[in-house]
């Protein structure tokens, strides 16, 4: 998903749980954060507060996909 709303082409095929995120890639900036949230919000049928999230979600793949699985468990 962060590979499709980025549109890296396929680059993200490679990236493993520990791959970093936030700080990492140059396209991942404060408005792709905005629309990859949006993103996930739509494709899983969650809600994000402004104050549940912040750069520690975004820090590797695997704490992104941590935080949307936490939000589906809640």
């Amino acid at each position: 998903m962060v590979d499709e709303v980025l549109a890296l082409n396929g680059a993200a095929r490679s990236w493993t749980s520990q791959s970093p995120l936030l700080g990492a890639i140059p396209e991942l900036d404060s408005m792709a954060v905005v629309t990859l949230i949006t993103a996930l919000e739509e494709r899983f049928a969650i809600s994000v507060a402004d104050d549940e999230i912040d750069g520690s979600a975004f820090a590797t793949v695997g704490a992104l996909t941590a935080f949307v699985r936490n939000k589906l468990d809640a």
